[in-house]
């Protein structure tokens, strides 16, 4: 069927439930709703939409390249559309799951998009060390992992003696602002990581945007159970993407046996073993047991990451029956 030529092409930059906002090409933004029942829109979206008054209705969600979203028993949640990237911001306390870490890596991974690794309140010198210790499998694995200091702005009203140069982020703030110059990225991360004082640290309107867009989505001053997107940049080459904090993180669209190839150190060895088939936890020939007894080799496995690897590989292996 040949397109309207009464619809017009808009990008989803916020939705709460079945309300979405769309941006159209020359900066309009306007309310619009999903036709039929269902809303399968998400922010990213590139959309066709046909005006209704002063709003619109949304007629056809265009070809998408990507899709993050995680997948319990119960629901899909979906986070964004069409994006370059995944920061996953982690704190050094409160201490950080590395269970949730990993299921948001291969999240990014079963979709072919790059992740980053933020670790936050480097300020906190001891839980950081530990923190950042923690971490060293997946410096070794290849994952660009950044540390931080945020602290709100507030902290430099009442303590203006502070070092304001290194208050917000530190020496490696230009390193992240050019990871994330000229993409679009989700940020993503758990509740007290930081997530809304870096939004508001690389977007200053972004509190002002926030209120507006709750304000036409009827949704409150609180968006913690809404996505939105925010340009970084009047060019509008640079997009961020708040997404709501999470405590867990399931993947039950993911095949168990596709689980190893989404998890670069088990991937790294997996190669090796004896039957195309092998599961990883008991063949004889498997690489990977191979590998996890030699702790001492370049690209050893470490017993936590394995670890990981067998509670999800029970998981979701469950979760199909």
């Amino acid at each position: 069927m040949a397109e309207n030529s009464a619809f017009e092409e808009g990008l989803v930059i916020a939705g709460h439930g079945r309300h979405v906002w769309v941006e159209t090409p020359d900066g309009r933004r306007l309310i619009c709703h999903p036709r039929g029942k269902k809303n399968q829109t998400v922010v990213g979206d590139h959309v066709l939409w046909q005006a209704t008054q002063d709003e619109g209705t949304i007629e056809k969600v265009l070809p998408r390249r990507n899709l993050f979203y995680r997948q319990d028993e119960i629901r899909t949640k979906l986070f964004a559309a069409n994006i370059d990237q995944v920061l996953i911001l982690i704190a050094a306390e409160p201490e950080f799951s590395e269970s949730q870490l990993t299921r948001a890596l291969i999240a990014a991974q079963a979709e072919k998009i790059q992740a980053i690794i933020v670790l936050n309140k480097q300020d906190l010198s001891q839980l950081f060390e530990r923190a950042w210790e923690r971490l060293g499998p997946y410096r070794a694995m290849g994952y660009n992992v950044l540390p931080m200091a945020l602290k709100p702005r507030e902290k430099a009203i009442e303590d203006p003696t502070e070092n304001t140069t290194a208050l917000f982020l530190n020496e490696n703030q230009p390193n992240l602002e050019e990871e994330l110059k000229g993409k679009t990225s989700l940020i993503l991360g758990p509740s007290g990581a930081g997530k809304s004082t870096l939004i508001n640290r690389l977007v200053p309107q972004a509190l002002v945007l926030t209120q507006e867009i709750s304000t036409a989505l009827n949704s409150g001053k609180h968006t913690t159970t809404s996505t939105t997107l925010y340009w970084q940049d009047a060019s509008k080459k640079t997009a961020l993407i708040d997404s709501p904090g999470f405590q867990e993180f399931g993947l039950n669209h993911i095949d168990p046996m596709h689980l190893a190839g989404l998890m670069p150190d088990i991937k790294a060895h997996a190669g090796a073993c004896k039957f195309y088939n092998c599961s990883h936890l008991h063949e004889p020939g498997c690489g990977v047991l191979a590998a996890l007894k030699n702790e001492a080799s370049e690209n050893s496995i470490t017993a936590h990451r394995y670890k990981i690897y067998c509670d999800l590989f029970a998981e979701l292996s469950q979760s199909r029956y």
